[in-house]
């Protein structure tokens, strides 16, 4: 049977959010006896993986995007709206939206997480963050732009302070972020930039605990670190931030670090929004959900992915990490026990069933757990690099990013290097 969006009588479900949880919710729900409308502020699904990459003019922003009007548009029972979440209205069971009310029956929220700056209003002006598209552009323009700016001052200053980056975060965005920084500093420095001294620029990553990759197994935290400090990149560990003045980081212990260029990805928060019982919103902005992804306190009002912190997962009591596989195994589950709930039969709870993690860290170097075993290396630089490219969406975007990898391969070359709109420092530090 054909179920569409135009047959009144099926049951309304409303998914706010394109994240991993939100794109895999309307896939696993196509023809089932509901009517599905998915919420976004962007018309497009983003691959966050592979952000890094075009934050170092590794890849275009079009190879990571995809559309959601291309994706749902062979669904008959799925629409799409392109619109803010402003408030949800439970007692008329209504989303409230830029583009109008839109009711529901069944509501999920998929809403994903924001950079979390601990109430640090300078952390938050003056720094480069990383959680979107638009960010990730302006990072690289920001970068290259340090770069010229570095060209212009050379002549006059014995050191130059653009071309010191310090990357605060040691989980898997801000490893990445400093490899691929490091690798610029080798092959596109000394071909582009004649003028200047690659030596002088410095890659610094503070993590605040005693390793990087803390997520992942020591082994694996061992050996990124090993590969970043053969990249040149220098590691500061058990180091936490307390102030940035826009040229120097300021840390706990009462030192800093010269910096023109902080890069701030060490902390997330639920992004949240009003109407939400607020009982159930606890640490880091996230909601407490049961076994059923059901936020507690609520009726028919689910939440899945970053934005959930599920206890009833025996193995997990402290909440889920914040990673693509738990998002999209929690929409697995949500999807399957609409079905039961169609059917009349008893749902089923969430069990995480971890397939593994990785990081890269440059050529050649990547660590990857796996349940009972972690490795690293060029092995591990290849599986890397295989998972990524098989996890896009689209046809045309794994064929984009694999002829663009292969060319950085072969050149050693990072050609995307392309300022479009330029971010001076003082216009950057009020986006806000």
């Amino acid at each position: 049977m054909l179920y569409k969006f135009s047959n009144t009588q099926l049951p309304r479900i409303v998914i706010i959010g394109g994240g991993f949880a939100g794109l895999t919710m309307v896939k696993k729900l196509n023809n089932l006896p509901y009517r599905v409308t998915l919420i976004d502020k962007n018309n497009y699904h983003n691959f966050q993986p592979l952000m890094y990459q075009i934050a170092s003019s590794g890849l275009t922003a079009e190879s990571i995007a995809f559309p959601l009007r291309r994706k749902i548009g062979k669904y008959p029972n799925i629409v799409f709206r392109l619109a803010e979440v402003t408030s949800i209205d439970k007692q008329h069971k209504t989303v409230h939206t830029t583009a109008g009310e839109i009711p529901y029956d069944y509501l999920v929220i998929a809403t994903g997480a924001t950079t979390n700056f601990y109430g640090n209003k300078n952390l938050e002006t003056k720094s480069l963050t990383l959680k979107s598209i638009p960010e990730a552009l302006t990072m690289r323009s920001a970068i290259l732009q340090q770069f010229e700016n570095a060209v212009i001052q050379s002549a006059g200053k014995p050191e130059n302070q653009h071309l010191n980056f310090i990357i605060v975060g040691g989980g898997p965005t801000g490893v990445e972020l400093a490899g691929a920084l490091a690798e610029i500093k080798k092959n596109v420095l000394p071909a582009d930039y004649r003028e200047l001294d690659p030596a002088k620029m410095e890659v610094h990553l503070v993590e605040g605990s005693g390793r990087v990759l803390p997520t992942m197994s020591e082994k694996s935290s061992r050996l990124a670190k090993k590969y970043l400090e053969q990249l040149g990149v220098k590691v500061w560990l058990n180091t936490l931030v307390n102030d940035y003045t826009g040229h120097e980081l300021l840390l706990k212990d009462g030192s800093s670090i010269a910096a023109e260029n902080v890069i701030w990805t060490a902390g997330v928060k639920g992004a949240t929004i009003n109407g939400i019982n607020p009982d159930a919103i606890t640490k880091g902005n996230r909601i407490l959900v049961d076994g059923f992804n059901q936020i507690i306190g609520e009726e028919n009002i689910y939440a899945i992915g970053d934005i959930a912190l599920m206890q009833a997962d025996g193995a997990y009591p402290n909440g889920h990490p914040g990673v693509a596989q738990v998002a999209m195994q929690q929409a697995d589950n949500l999807v399957s026990n609409f079905k039961r709930i169609h059917n009349n039969k008893t749902q089923q709870s969430f069990i995480y069933r971890n397939k593994g993690n990785m990081a890269t860290v440059g050529r050649h170097r990547a660590v990857v757990d796996l349940p009972f075993y972690s490795f690293g290396g060029y092995f591990a630089w290849y599986i890397w690099m295989f998972i990524h490219l098989m996890s896009l969406v689209g046809f045309r975007n794994r064929f984009m990013v694999f002829i663009i990898w292969m060319w950085n391969y072969i050149t050693y070359d990072r050609a995307l290097r392309i300022i479009i709109n330029k971010y001076p420092k003082e216009e950057y530090e009020h986006r806000y």
